[in-house]
C-alpha cells in the first residue's frame, strides 16, 4: 500500500540530517510534522474505508451462506422426492456457491489482516507525532543555538584577522605604555611641601654657621 510505504519513510527519516540540511529548523521541522500528520489523515482514511469494506465483504458472506444452505435444503428436498436430476442441480449450485464464499472469505482474512496493520501503524505514528511535537520547542532552540554558534565562531574568526583587529592591539600596547611613562614621570623629583622643609633646614644650618664665622674673626 502506497500509504504503509509512506509511513515507513516517515518513520525511519533521519532527524539529524533532515536539520543538518536545513536553513530554518523551525521551518523543517514544522514540515515534517505537517507530513506526519497528512500521512496521519491518509493511513486513518485508508483504515475506515478497509472498516467499510470488511463490513460489505461481511454482508455478502451471510448472503452467501444463506445461499448455499438454501441449495443443500433443495437438494435435501428433490432426494426425499425421489428427484435425483433436481437433486445433482441444486447440489451443483450449492458446490458454485461454496467457492464463491471460500474467494470471499479469503478475501475478508486479507482485509482483516490490513485492518490491523493499518491501526497498528496509526498507533505507532500517533506516537511519533505526539512525541515529535513534545520535543519541538527543545528542537527549533538546539537547532537555533547551533546555527548561532557556528555564526558567531565564523565571526570572530574573520574578525581575528582583519586589520582592525591588529590596530586594535596596537592602540592597546601604546596606552599600556603611555601609563607607564605617566606613572614614572614623576619618580624622584621632591614635591612643593618637601622643598620648603629643606629650605627651612639649611637656612637654620647657614645661619650657624655665619655666626661661627663672626665669632672667630672677632676673637682675632
Amino acid at each position: 500500500m502506497k500509504n504503509m510505504r509512506r509511513f515507513k519513510d516517515i518513520i525511519n527519516a533521519n532527524i539529524n540530517a533532515t536539520l543538518d540540511k536545513a536553513e530554518n529548523p523551525e521551518k523543517m521541522i514544522r514540515y515534517m510534522i505537517g507530513e506526519m500528520e497528512d500521512t496521519l489523515v491518509d493511513l486513518k482514511s485508508s483504515c475506515a474505508a478497509k472498516i467499510a469494506e470488511k463490513t460489505r465483504v461481511e454482508l455478502e458472506l451471510r448472503e452467501l451462506t444463506a445461499v448455499k444452505d438454501r441449495w443443500k435444503s433443495r437438494a435435501e428436498l428433490a432426494v426425499e422426492k425421489g428427484k435425483d436430476e433436481l437433486a445433482r442441480e441444486a447440489l451443483i449450485e450449492k458446490q458454485r456457491t461454496e467457492k464463491t464464499l471460500a474467494a470471499v472469505t479469503e478475501d475478508l482474512v486479507q482485509i482483516e489482516t490490513i485492518i490491523r496493520e493499518c491501526k497498528a501503524n496509526t498507533v505507532k505514528l500517533e506516537e511519533r507525532l505526539a512525541s515529535v511535537q513534545e520535543k519541538q520547542r527543545i528542537l527549533i532552540q538546539r537547532g537555533i543555538h547551533a546555527q548561532e554558534t557556528i555564526l558567531a565562531r565564523e565571526r570572530i574568526r574573520k574578525a581575528e584577522g582583519t586589520d582592525a583587529f591588529r590596530r586594535f592591539e596596537d592602540l592597546e600596547h601604546k596606552i599600556e605604555q603611555m601609563e607607564a611613562e605617566a606613572e614614572m614621570s614623576g619618580f624622584g623629583a621632591p614635591s612643593d611641601k618637601e622643598d620648603a622643609f629643606f629650605t627651612m633646614e639649611h637656612e637654620n644650618s647657614v645661619e650657624a654657621e655665619l655666626a661661627e664665622l663672626k665669632r672667630r674673626a672677632e676673637e682675632q
